[in-house]
């Protein structure tokens, strides 16, 4: 087993260990954050916006370059399948594209209208120094993505803690921004335990901090960024609901149902999770979801680890003892956990609260719209939805009533890079992508003349 805090790659079909990577020292990580403040007074000061945009174009056109090299490390990382993590890699070079293509746009000043007395006004969005990201495993290019284009469009300098389980890949993205022509300090990956990232968190070095992933967690990045008062984006878990209202084509539902749970092998915060289906579809979309869950069986990739493998083990475990049943087609083996379908749990069992991380759906039956919403809010989280309907009105209606950061109407995989990302209650607060996510490090700086 590897011990705590070590970076290393391990295989998740086989669960051996590959390669260990050092853990940085004290030094190594007040080094780290050194080189950014140093990026921050001199680089970020020195280029222009369209400077800084002419370096995220070399970064995507890397990322192109070399996206099957990039795939091929997070597939031993954490069990991604090569053609899955291609896309990956393609989706996040269209994210610093974006940025890279939209920076001078988003960042132009904006004018304000006076009330009152003579001169002008106007918002100028600046960067506000160095700021700390803190990222997942199941995304790893995605998720520094996310965080990394728009911040370094805005001028800001980053310094990444990547999952222990991806060295390897965090630092081929080091290299990536190297090649790409970043100054030294403008990006600095850095392989931090949990007790350095808490100091560098507090630092007076660091003005900002990114965090994805659990609630447990993020609560505790939130709680030592709020001591120092530092600014938090925060994205966590989810257990969004995939609301069937009415169909006009069940087999596309149910593929759409499909896609949306049983992507990265189930490992996705905004997946479709809960699948709350109108009584008079509900026989039919169940035997037909079922039956194309069940057909995932052979081809499924393994979870990220044997432990996380174990944990949904344990957790559908609990909800059968708490009266749900669960079909599927086989045991889990190591990492490898069978893809099934939950029914008959009920909403007010403690299982029913908790987020499946893993390749396993609950459906549950409900006789109107107003029982979908209220089941579909019935949940500490709030990160993303669906909602499928031949009724345009009421998919509208359905929409505005969800408890959630993002609604998805009659389709899945509708993530793009300029839509705004993030949630609501324990999913999280902040915003990535889009134009908010190069708002959410900058400072929006008012400059008022009196007379010009």
């Amino acid at each position: 087993m590897v011990k705590r805090h070590v970076y290393a790659v391990v295989d998740p079909a086989s669960g051996k260990l590959v390669k260990e990577y050092p853990t940085a020292t004290d030094e190594t990580v007040d080094a780290a954050l050194d080189a950014a403040a140093e990026a921050y007074a001199q680089w970020s000061r020195q280029t222009s916006v369209a400077q800084r945009a002419q370096l995220l174009h070399a970064v995507a056109t890397l990322h192109d370059e070399r996206s099957r090299q990039l795939a091929e490390i997070i597939h031993r990382e954490m069990g991604k399948p090569v053609e899955e993590a291609v896309g990956e890699v393609e989706f996040s070079a269209s994210i610093y594209r974006y940025y890279a293509e939209n920076a001078e746009k988003f960042l132009t000043d904006e004018p304000i209208e006076l009330l009152e007395g003579e001169g002008t006004a106007f918002v100028r969005r600046q960067p506000v120094g160095v700021l700390l990201g803190i990222m997942p495993w199941n995304y790893p290019y995605y998720q520094v993505a996310r965080f990394a284009a728009p911040n370094l469009a805005l001028g800001n300098t980053i310094v990444l803690k990547h999952a222990s389980q991806c060295p390897e890949s965090s630092a081929a993205l080091q290299q990536l921004f190297t090649d790409a022509g970043f100054p030294q300090g403008a990006y600095v990956n850095v392989h931090a335990t949990g007790e350095q990232i808490g100091r560098a968190i507090a630092d007076p070095r660091v003005q900002g901090v990114s965090f994805t992933g659990s609630e447990r967690a993020g609560a505790e990045v939130a709680e030592k960024a709020g001591r120092s008062l530092k600014k938090v984006v925060l994205e966590l878990g989810g257990s969004d609901p995939f609301i069937v209202l009415s169909t006009d084509d069940l087999d596309a539902t149910v593929q759409a149902a499909v896609e949306a749970r049983f992507e990265n092998a189930g490992q996705a915060c905004n997946a479709g999770k809960r699948f709350i289906v109108a009584d008079d579809v509900y026989d039919a979309f169940l035997a037909a979801f079922t039956e194309k869950v069940l057909a995932l069986t052979d081809g499924l990739a393994p979870l990220s680890s044997v432990a996380a493998a174990e944990y949904v083990e344990e957790q559908v475990g609990r909800a059968v003892a708490e009266g749900a049943t669960f079909v599927s087609a086989r045991q889990r083996e190591g990492a490898y956990f069978p893809p099934g379908v939950l029914t008959g749990l009920s909403p007010a069992s403690p299982s029913a609260a908790e987020e499946l991380f893993g390749p396993v759906a609950t459906v549950y039956r409900v006789a109107s719209e107003d029982e979908a919403v209220e089941l579909a809010n019935d949940t500490p989280y709030g990160l993303g939805s669906y909602v499928f309907t031949t009724d345009a009105e009421q998919a509208l209606r359905v929409a505005d009533r969800i408890e959630a950061g993002m609604v998805f109407i009659n389709g899945v995989g509708l993530e793009g890079a300029e839509l705004p990302f993030g949630g609501v209650k324990l999913s999280g607060f902040g915003r990535e992508l889009g134009r908010a996510g190069i708002d959410e490090f900058a400072n929006k700086k008012l400059i008022r003349t009196a007379r010009t």
